[in-house]
């Protein structure tokens, strides 16, 4: 698959995003208590964690929607380290991280082609787009099937790919994902698991949260598991499976 999401795949580890003691507050709710976690280039890391946890929130956090509290959020973008607290949410896209949210939030009213040239707004540079949105059409044909369909008329497993498509229009280097299967007919949910892994080889960095723990665990490489806004744990994607406190709680074992 042709490398088109980066001028030059990264060989070697090297740290992308560090988070440091991260709080969040809504207003008097202590929603993350002092989170800190690192994802290097060129991995898959999913976050797991119960319904309230503050997986969505990490993820607001990490796209300046939310303002932490207290903690750092150190980024190497391409033009250097920065400090994602310190960025307001157009600059973090622009850095390099786009955000697929939960519930997709496609613009209903908006054709396809519309919706992910809306994805390449942060773009100083347009010749390409065209060309991108054909390699985008390449991961998910039926967007291309449905380029001038309004997408409040595609399904929600369509919408998904939309919502992705138009994130990845941003050209990002870490890409975070928030429930990406929610609400979505399991025969197109492998397919899009299937297709992230296809983004993860062309060199982009994921963050996956997912309700389907065992899916997400099984497609990445290393993950943390969130409880009450706190770490609990830690470690490669395969030791977690096979953790019994994970089994327990998290894949009904």
């Amino acid at each position: 698959m042709e490398e088109f999401f980066l001028n030059s795949k990264l060989k070697t580890k090297k740290m992308l995003l560090k988070i440091d003691n991260l709080n969040v507050h809504y207003g008097a709710i202590h929603a993350l208590k002092g989170v800190s976690m690192e994802i290097d280039s060129g991995e898959i890391v999913t976050l797991i964690g119960s319904n309230g946890a503050g997986k969505s929130t990490l993820l607001r956090t990490l796209s300046g929607i939310l303002k932490p509290s207290d903690g750092e959020i150190t980024y190497g973008s391409e033009a250097g380290t920065v400090k994602l607290n310190e960025l307001p949410p157009h600059k973090i896209v622009a850095s390099g991280i786009a955000q697929v949210p939960e519930g997709r939030q496609i613009f209903a009213n908006l054709t396809v082609k519309e919706n992910l040239e809306l994805g390449a707004y942060s773009r100083k540079e347009k010749v390409h787009l065209k060309e991108e949105s054909e390699r985008i059409f390449g991961l998910f044909p039926r967007l291309k099937e449905r380029i001038r369909q309004n997408a409040g008329t595609l399904s929600g497993g369509e919408q998904q790919m939309l919502a992705i498509g138009r994130a990845l229009m941003a050209k990002p280097r870490l890409l975070l994902l928030d429930e990406p299967s929610l609400g979505i007919a399991p025969a197109l949910i492998q397919q899009i698991f299937q297709t992230l892994l296809e983004i993860n080889k062309a060199g982009v960095t994921i963050l996956l949260v997912e309700q389907d723990a065992f899916l997400a665990l099984e497609t990445s490489h290393r993950g943390y598991v969130l409880e009450t806004g706190k770490i609990t744990l830690a470690g490669p994607a395969k030791v977690l499976l096979n953790n019994p406190d994970v089994k327990h709680a998290y894949l009904g074992q």
